[in-house]
């Protein structure tokens, strides 16, 4: 792509980049072009902060705290000063341009646009769930759901509530990845965590339900994994309503479409994911789930200097389907735009995106997870799992600047410590608590 932005032919010799959302795909670029002197990178994200999203049901179940998985743009791009991380909302898009329309109706314009905009939740029109079912997709939703689940203790050991002896019932929807490990915790919060702070409180008190559609949890893995999975969930008290859609969800109540009406104060949901708001409204071709549909290079059809990135794209695979919507995708993704963005600089051809697949893993409970690993799918479960699902995070990690032996003394803390948690992480009233410092400074 020769006469590009920055290319020789360019009397300019910089090329703008504008990078929108600091996910994994979005920081995953902006680091692969740090110190890239022919790019001007301007990274833009509402928040302020990159997330790490596996993590998220740990801030949920009082594990972690915000503070432990937020990491600041500022600070992850102090060094670079190519890289310039923005504050902003971005609201509109032009892709023919490119360029940016940000909340405060300011524009910025770019040689090369990169959306790394994520997902949001899908609650597939069932009535009431974006109402009164908490999603669990960002660390805000992380902390809401958080304040309301040491709230439901808190209450109950009190005295009775309005929902009687419902009071501890929680509903989790979504038995893949993200529900398995959060009605996995929720459990373990309540039988190896609660009982100490709350004395008075019976162990079975609370009740965790796992609500899918499907008739297996964790559905893209092997049936081994789901016999093993189920298994363990059943072992730390989940109860599993498989096979059975949720037909409606209120302020008290779950109905299943088998007519049953669980009680309830607090519905998680975790029962599947669409594009962001922003790739909907962007007038790019869509595909499922209205992501983004992209060329093996990346980039948008028609659009040479958009590129998709992670769970804001349908990235094809080797074989022209689309790859799932993992962490690693993403992070991969990111490096891989940017490499093709410093070979249109250097007037290079682009390349077709090669993901190294790392297998997909879900986190049960302590000592139990499982794992298919690599393209070919070797089975793990136990701790073999649990060594696995850490391997890929510390990589996730340290893409985010964390430092590798904070992140391994929590790991060991998490993995053989059931039932140790501070006081502050369990105060419904404390928010965000800094406890670990990833960074070792």
């Amino acid at each position: 792509m020769r006469g590009t932005p920055g290319s020789a032919d360019d009397p300019r010799g910089i090329t703008r980049v504008v990078i929108v959302g600091a996910g994994f795909a979005g920081v995953a670029c902006a680091k692969r072009l740090a110190g890239e002197p022919r790019a001007r990178v301007t990274l833009f994200d509402s928040r302020g902060y990159h997330q790490f999203q596996p993590l998220l049901y740990q801030v949920a179940t009082a594990e972690l705290a915000p503070a432990d998985i937020r990491f600041d743009l500022s600070g992850m791009f102090a060094r670079h000063p190519n890289v310039e991380a923005r504050t902003a909302e971005v609201v509109s898009l032009d892709p023919a341009t490119p360029s940016v329309t940000l909340a405060d109706a300011g524009t910025v314009e770019a040689d090369i646009l990169v959306l790394g905009v994520g997902a949001q939740p899908n609650f597939f029109h069932t009535p009431g769930a974006e109402e009164f079912a908490l999603p669990l997709y960002s660390l805000d939703d992380a902390e809401r759901v958080r304040a309301r689940l040491l709230g439901l203790f808190r209450d109950a050991a009190a005295g009775p509530g309005p929902a009687g002896e419902d009071a501890l019932t929680v509903v989790v929807v979504g038995a893949g990845p993200t529900g398995v490990e959060t009605a996995g915790a929720v459990a373990e919060l309540a039988r190896d965590v609660m009982p100490h702070r709350y004395p008075d409180l019976p162990a079975a008190a609370a009740r965790v339900v796992l609500v899918d559609l499907e008739h297996t949890v964790l559905p893209p893995f092997s049936d081994r994994a789901h016999a093993y999975a189920a298994e363990q969930l059943r072992r730390r008290g989940v109860e599993l309503r498989l096979g059975v859609p949720v037909k409606e969800v209120t302020g008290e109540r779950v109905v299943l479409g088998d007519g049953t009406v669980i009680r309830t104060r607090l519905v998680i949901w975790g029962g599947g994911e669409m594009a962001a708001p922003l790739a909907f409204r962007s007038g790019l071709p869509q595909g499922r789930g209205g992501r983004i549909d992209v060329r093996p290079d990346l980039t948008v059809p028609g659009y040479p200097a958009v590129y998709a990135l992670g769970d804001t794209a349908n990235v094809p695979d080797t074989d022209g389907s689309p790859l799932p919507q993992l962490g690693s995708v993403a992070q991969q993704t990111g490096e891989w735009a940017a490499r093709n963005i410093i070979a249109g600089i250097e007037g290079d051809d682009r390349q077709p995106f090669r993901y190294k697949d790392k297998g997909i893993m879900a986190m049960i409970g302590r000592k139990a997870a499982v794992a298919e690993i690599g393209p070919h799918r070797h089975e793990l479960d136990g701790r073999f799992a649990f060594a696995a699902w850490l391997g890929v995070h510390a990589h996730l990690l340290a893409d985010a600047g964390a430092e590798m032996k904070a992140f391994l003394a929590w790991a060991e803390d998490f993995y053989l410590r059931p039932g140790h948690r501070s006081a502050a992480l369990l105060d419904p009233s404390t928010i965000d608590t800094p406890r670990i410092d990833w960074s070792g400074g």
